[in-house]
């Protein structure tokens, strides 16, 4: 697939747009209709549920001498799962096992294998001494940050207004658009709003890496909704491809959704396609493998493809792509 990609390199508000002011494509099988995100009401229908994701991003970036770290996530054994960057940031350096890396505030992680094995980019490491992470990354952490983006972004800039527990090592970036008056105008056009948690880890993979381990929750009053939604013929439309996972991380062969909690190594193709989940806003990144992958379990490729298409069509607007730029909706 062959897309036209402007950068979003900094935040909308910088832009002079506000959260809710960016772009939207919304994708359905009768065309492609170019409008704002304040404009998803009238895109969705009473009774619709729209599943977000509570996860709250840390400053996860945190700076040694002549290297860096990126913490992806925390282990249940109190070890950490890091990617180690180069330098200049601009990319993975590859750590060897056994190595100690030294870390401001007398912190110290050895390097032990690679998480998961296989590859070269993920590590599990053992912080000494044990600290919580969360408390660590706040005193010592700043935002992950792209070459990509310009200058240097407040944490508020990273976090969606829902977010409530912390645990993302970026941001998940679908659901930065919906404001809290966005929210509530969704609410009143009769459009029900549930959350999940599922905690991301660092998002530069390989072209054709598969989505890594990643801690989730779906709680039971969710799981409730969805059956419900469901039950009345209305669609469940997940915001941002961290939701999706974890709805269908907690569906069952036959389509239902049990409250769940632990890790989810589940991958999504269109030979394991969405259970669950009828709909997708998402925003705009690089149509890779495994991205292309998640979509068409929801949307099917042929709706996808043409989705990204129109994007670059003669005539649309221009979208920005990235954590700070515009928005798609796929509605199959």
């Amino acid at each position: 697939m062959t897309v036209t990609i402007h950068e979003a390199t900094v935040p909308p508000e910088a832009r002079g747009v506000g959260r809710d002011g960016v772009r939207l494509a919304v994708v359905t099988p009768t065309g492609t209709t170019h409008t704002r995100a304040r404009q998803l009401p009238e895109h969705l229908r009473p009774g619709d549920l729209l599943v977000v994701n509570t996860s709250a991003t840390l400053p996860s970036a945190v700076d040694g001498a002549g290297f860096g770290v990126h913490v992806s996530t925390g282990l249940d054994d109190g070890s950490w799962v890091i990617e180690v960057r180069q330098p200049d940031n601009s990319g993975p350096a590859v750590p060897v096992p056994g190595e100690v890396l030294t870390l401001p505030g007398g912190l110290t992680l050895r390097v032990d294998a690679a998480h998961p094995a296989g590859q070269s980019r993920l590590w599990r490491a053992v912080p000494a001494p044990a600290v919580d992470r969360t408390a660590y990354l706040h005193a010592w952490g700043r935002p992950i940050r792209y070459r990509y983006v310009h200058g240097s972004w407040p944490l508020d800039t990273l976090q969606n207004v829902y977010a409530s527990q912390p645990g993302s090592a970026e941001m998940p970036s679908a659901g930065r658009p919906l404001t809290e008056r966005l929210l509530v105008r969704l609410m009143a056009a009769g459009v029900v709003v549930a959350p999940v948690v599922l905690h991301t880890g660092v998002a530069s993979q390989e072209k054709h890496e598969p989505p890594q381990p990643e801690e989730y929750a779906v709680p039971a009053a969710t799981a409730r909704l969805v059956a419900s939604t469901r039950a009345a013929g209305r669609r469940v439309v997940a915001v941002g491809t961290t939701v999706v996972r974890a709805l269908e991380s907690a569906a069952t062969a036959d389509g239902r959704v049990v409250p769940t909690a632990g890790w989810t190594s589940l991958v999504l193709d269109p030979s394991r396609p969405a259970r669950v989940v009828d709909g997708l806003l998402t925003g705009l990144h690089e149509p890779e493998a495994s991205h292309l992958h998640l979509l068409a379990a929801v949307a099917g490729r042929d709706l996808v493809d043409r989705g990204y298409a129109d994007l670059s069509a003669s005539g649309a607007p221009t979208y920005l792509w990235h954590e700070f730029g515009d928005s798609m909706l796929l509605l199959p």
